[in-house]
């Protein structure tokens, strides 16, 4: 079972911003911007491309609204997308406020925001969806 999952299965907490069926969406408590949330399927597989049809193709209509909320609830130009999936073997899609190429870039540091902090972003997207 991989951390994703636990998260999905409320056994380790979340800043949570959207759940269906299929999909599960929270804030990354390691972000490169505030509002740097993930979207992870509810079927624990590794790589995104491996997802069954459905899944690959609902996975951006899930993010859509989110990624809207993200670009109304912070200064950006629009939301990145980016798929990595390098650091838990659970396929994500990572959703972030963005003005430049370099805001997606994952080589420099993360930010350490508060529970607070985090509290706040998580309440400022979900006032938007």
């Amino acid at each position: 079972m991989t951390i994703f999952s636990k998260i999905i299965a409320g056994e380790i907490p979340s800043y949570k911003i959207a759940e269906n069926e299929k999909f599960y969406a929270f804030l990354d408590i390691f972000p490169l911007r505030e509002g740097h949330t993930l979207v992870v399927p509810k079927k624990e597989t590794d790589n995104l491309f491996d997802l069954p049809r459905d899944y690959l193709s609902e996975i951006l209509l899930f993010a859509q609204p989110i990624a809207k909320a993200i670009e109304k609830s912070f200064d950006c130009n629009r939301c990145g997308i980016s798929v990595v999936g390098l650091e838990v073997p659970h396929a994500h899609v990572h959703l972030i406020p963005v003005n430049s190429a370099n805001d997606l870039n994952f080589t420099q540091p993360k930010l350490k925001l508060s529970a607070d902090e985090m509290k706040a972003v998580q309440k400022k997207i979900i006032s938007n969806l």
